[in-house]
């Protein structure tokens, strides 16, 4: 059986992670949760010093701590993923964009794997004391909002959104420990802690 494991960003996955984000480019696909990688593709030493600036922020109206994170298939060493983990929220996010950004890999889709990353990132919502996270979906993108209620999450609104993304857009609520409490029994066998 497949085992994924988070791992934080670090220089020897720099090659690793700069292919990430150009299979996106390639398979023209939106880009998510990955702590701004994509604007750091010439600089990934400067991405993992903002990653450090992200996680000791205090919280104001202009931006939030936050965690990233590579999703790591253990069997080949691969990151078939990114989880961007937001640990507060402020006004802006509280109405868009929500705790958790996400992403898999284009060529890596369809085998369920970002349940296993939404899983994960919950597990790191639950050890910072997150009780509730908000997150949001285009609803263009049913492979994320399904994601989100395959884990107990639900929809607390839909709105077409004329500020950020120009449609419309459905908002989601997941009760942290009910969601690890009910699904423990189909992911934990799936992962690893580190």
């Amino acid at each position: 059986m497949e085992k994924f494991y988070l791992e934080e960003p670090c220089i020897k996955r720099k090659k690793e992670a700069i292919e990430f984000i150009n299979e996106f480019y390639t398979y023209n696909s939106e880009i998510n949760g990955t702590g701004g990688l994509q604007r750091f593709l010439d600089n990934y030493e400067g991405w993992l010093e903002k990653l450090e600036e992200d996680y000791k922020r205090i919280p104001n109206e202009e931006k939030v701590p936050a965690r990233t994170y590579f999703l790591i298939r253990k069997e080949d060493n691969k990151i078939v993923g990114m989880i961007n983990i937001r640990l507060a929220l402020n006004e802006r996010l509280k109405k868009y964009g929500g705790n958790i950004g996400y992403s898999i890999r284009p060529t890596e889709r369809g085998n369920g794997y970002n349940k296993i990353n939404l899983y994960l990132g919950l597990k790191i919502c639950q050890k910072y004391g997150i009780k509730e996270v908000l997150m949001d979906a285009d609803k263009d993108n049913p492979a994320s909002w399904k994601t989100m209620e395959d884990l107990g999450g639900q929809m607390i609104k839909e709105y077409f959104d004329d500020e950020y993304s120009n449609c419309i857009v459905k908002d989601y609520i997941i009760n942290v420990n009910e969601s690890i409490g009910k699904y423990s029994n189909i992911y934990e066998e799936k992962i690893e802690l580190r």
